[in-house]
């Protein structure tokens, strides 16, 4: 018995996860397509109140017909402009009266080495993929803190390993990594968890939005099924059941973590 246990606290009873989301208000973001599209969907079906976030609202609609119309809120954003992000946060609020999972899934991709990153592309890689995060973080803080709520960020294996030609987005995920980290010690005392998901090579459309042809996108999965000790990349349904995982009462005990779902890539030498 812990000495939790014999002072009459109770940890949450296990939940096969069907309902886990009733009664909760979800924010996703980058929810148009890829990972953080699965992640809304899924946590819909799971009795969520879910804000999907995105620049393409075409995209965001038709992700939404998915759901029940009473259950969801489309807001097209531009997380890198901060009347946007306030807009998002207001919006939530006015609509479903608070936040209980925030869901960081916004991001880009690019290319370049330490010889070739314009400052350009690395300030933009920056400005997308860690500081809209971290201020649209800041901006649902009070109502995360009130609910007692949680934030799920969308990090990658190139933030714990490091690989080349990928320098700018491989510091925005380490960022987004410590971030992470560092807000967990400061929020878990207000009662607020915070964790990351790392995943390999997931197939989206992640890199043909960076220019990527698809000729040359099939042949990167195709190589990538050697790279990845499981011998296959990964689906977007799969990180998103980690990242409901980890927002759910059933993660309760979790924070300040960054987990690995990569079909072990992050325990292998670059090649």
């Amino acid at each position: 018995m812990t000495g939790n246990e014999a002072k009459g606290a109770q940890p949450h009873a296990p939940s096969s996860g069907a309902k886990d989301f009733a009664s909760k208000v979800l924010l996703v973001t980058g929810a148009s397509s890829g990972i953080g599209k699965a992640t809304a969907l899924l946590a819909s079906k799971r009795g969520a109140q879910v804000v999907v976030v995105a620049r393409r609202e075409s995209e965001l609609k038709s992700v939404a017909a998915a759901m029940n119309p009473e259950m969801v809120e489309v807001i097209p954003a531009d997380l890198r402009n901060e009347p946007d992000r306030q807009r998002v946060i207001n919006t939530t609020l006015q609509r479903f009266g608070g936040i209980d999972v925030l869901v960081n899934a916004a991001g880009t991709i690019g290319f370049g080495s330490i010889e070739n990153t314009t400052l350009d592309d690395w300030d933009k890689m920056l400005d997308i993929n860690l500081r809209s995060l971290f201020r649209l973080t800041q901006l649902a803080l009070p109502s995360l803190i009130e609910r007692k709520g949680n934030i799920v960020n969308l990090s990658s294996v190139t933030g714990i390993r490091a690989f080349p030609g990928v320098l700018s987005y491989c510091v925005s995920k380490a960022g987004v990594d410590q971030l992470t980290h560092c807000s967990a010690l400061e929020l878990g005392p207000k009662g607020v968890r915070v964790n990351a998901v790392n995943p390999g090579v997931v197939v989206t459309n992640l890199h043909r939005a960076s220019g990527m042809e698809e000729a040359a996108y099939q042949k990167f999965l195709e190589h990538s099924k050697t790279t990845h000790p499981i011998g296959r990349v990964g689906t977007a349904e799969e990180v998103a059941e980690l990242i409901l995982f980890l927002a759910s009462d059933r993660a309760g005990w979790i924070t300040g973590a960054s987990f690995s779902i990569d079909g072990g890539r992050a325990q292998t030498c670059a090649r």
